[in-house]
Formats: C-alpha cells, structure tokens, sequence
C-alpha cells in the first residue's frame, strides 16, 4: 500500500524512483550513511586534483589523466546522489521528467568517460613500461590533450543521441523505476511503444563504453606483463610493476562490479542485486579511487604533505 500510495504522489510528467528501501525507518539512517559516503568522495577527489594541479613534480601525464578521473568521479556520483539525498530528506521519490532525462544523460557520458580514462591510463602505463625511451614523444602534452578530447567527444555525441532517443518513447502510467537513478533499462521496461533502436543504442553504447575500454585494458597488460617478467632482476620487476597497482586494483574494482551484475545469467537479475551493484560502481568505487591512488604512492603523499604545509611525508604501515 505504501508503494501504491508513493505512486499516486507523481504527475504525468514524473517519474518515481522507488530507491534503495521503502521502509520509511530506514530513510535517515540511510541520508546520513550515503551523505557522508558522498562528502568523503567529494573531498577525496578535491585534495587529489589539487595536489596534482600544485605540484610541477606530479604535472605528467599519469598524473594528468588521474587528475581528469577524479573529476570524471566527482561528476558522476554528483549526477545521482544528491537527488538520491533529497529525495531520502524529503519522503517523495519522485523526479520530473527532464529532471530524469538529464540525470540520465550525465550518467551515461561520466559514466562512458570513467571508462575510457581508464583505458586510457592502461595504455599510458604501456608506454611507460614497454616504450620507455620514446614515453616523451608518445605521450606528449599535445597528444594527452588530444587523447583527453576524443574521450570528451567520443562520450557526449552517443550520450546525447541516447538520451534524445529515449525523449521519443511513450511511457505507460505506471513509471516507477526500481532503482535511486534514471536506469536506462529501468526505462525501456516502463515504454508502451516500440524501443527496439533504444535498445539497439544501449548495445552500442555498451561496446563503445564498456567492451572496447575493456579490451585495450586488458591488451595493454598482457604487453606490460610480457615485458616486466622479461626483466632479470626482482627488484627491477617489482619497481615496473608496482607503478601500475593502483590503476589495476580500480579497474578490478570496477569492471568486477559491473560483471557481477550484467554478465550474470538473467534469472539471476533482480532489482536489489542491480541496486546494490550501483551503489558499488557508482558511489564506493569514486570514493576509494583517491585513497588507492594516494596513500601508497610516495609521490602524492609528498604532494599531499606540501598542500597541507607540511614536510613530513604521509607515512602508512
């Protein structure tokens, strides 16, 4: 009854996000959880962009995509959990129309641009390792701009084609989606016309954002793992190595939690279990990425130390 009766609260131009749990007890725990999951991200991302934007030391390019991922991270998670927030404040579940096609269209090009810049930085870590002597030319200031643009472009153009697309669908009057953000697959499921392009795009976009970023990555170590065992001494392969921890655990991390989910049977595919892995890949992955990337890499804790006028230098067991 609580359910039907949130339904009742939307217009025909609103959508209603049933949200983590209906169980309106939970709500405050749950605002004071996801509010301060969200601050820490927030700060997180800020102190690595700063660190790296004030220090000549870190103005390279691993450092320089790493500063557009934590941009790229602090955008994604601001495109739904704020609205998530309110939403949790407030007891009403619903989100207009455009409110909900906007947030979509956020999600899909942040989400598509985390992607890429982890590709992105595999296949800087392969120049680095593989190439050494030529990694200046390679990756040159001109050449990582260029590189940072096409992932721009190639995330805004099939975004806003998707998400105009989805402008054109009819929706039934029942439109409650079964998850704390405009879904793309939540929506279709809510179409009473024909969706087959929609879901044509979503194939499309899902080869261009996940599939294709997957496979450099993964083509990209397979070169870095080939040349750092071919290297004689321990010490050295532990040294090439150990320059791409960070990076690999994030894309673990992420790639695992959307696999978790998407490459699972579809009987398996419930609403919880979809939920959840959102919360993973959209609100705890952006908030792990600065600690992963910073408490054991020596140069960001110099930084970090010096952005907060200290000299000492981040010490970890």
């Amino acid at each position: 009854m609580g359910k039907l009766s949130r339904v009742n609260q939307t217009s025909l131009s609103d959508f209603l996000l049933l949200g983590i749990s209906e169980r309106p007890e939970e709500q405050s725990l749950l605002f004071v959880i996801f509010l301060g999951m969200y601050l820490v991200t927030m700060m997180g991302n800020l102190l690595i962009i700063l660190a790296i934007t004030s220090d000549p030391h870190l103005h390279t390019p691993m450092y320089f995509f790493l500063a557009n991922l934590s941009i790229t991270d602090a955008c994604f998670t601001s495109a739904s959990i704020p609205k998530m927030l309110i939403n949790m404040h407030t007891q009403s579940q619903t989100i207009s129309y455009s409110g909900c096609f906007a947030q979509l269209y956020f999600l899909l090009v942040f989400g598509g641009l985390d992607n890429l810049l982890l590709a992105v930085m595999a296949y800087d870590r392969y120049v680095a390792i593989c190439q050494p002597l030529h990694y200046s030319t390679a990756m040159s200031p001109q050449l990582c701009a260029l590189m940072l643009s096409i992932c721009w472009m190639l995330t805004n153009c099939p975004a806003l084609t998707h998400t105009l697309l989805l402008t054109r669908v009819a929706f039934c009057a029942h439109k409650a989606i079964p998850h704390f953000y405009c879904d793309p697959s939540a929506l279709l499921k809510l179409a009473c016309s024909d969706t087959r392009i929609n879901e044509l795009m979503i194939i499309i976009m899902g080869l261009m954002f996940l599939t294709a970023p997957l496979l450099l990555i993964v083509l990209s170590y397979v070169r870095i793992s080939w040349a750092v065992f071919g290297i004689s001494s321990p010490g050295g392969r532990w040294k090439a190595f150990s320059t791409c921890g960070s990076h690999l655990t994030v894309v673990l991390l992420f790639y695992g939690s959307l696999m978790g989910v998407y490459l699972l049977p579809p009987s398996t595919h419930s609403a919880e279990r979809e939920s959840r892995a959102a919360i993973l890949y959209m609100v705890i992955i952006p908030m792990l990425n600065p600690f992963i990337y910073s408490l054991r890499n020596k140069d960001m804790n110099e930084a970090l130390s010096k952005l907060f006028g200290s000299g000492k230098t981040i010490s970890l067991p």
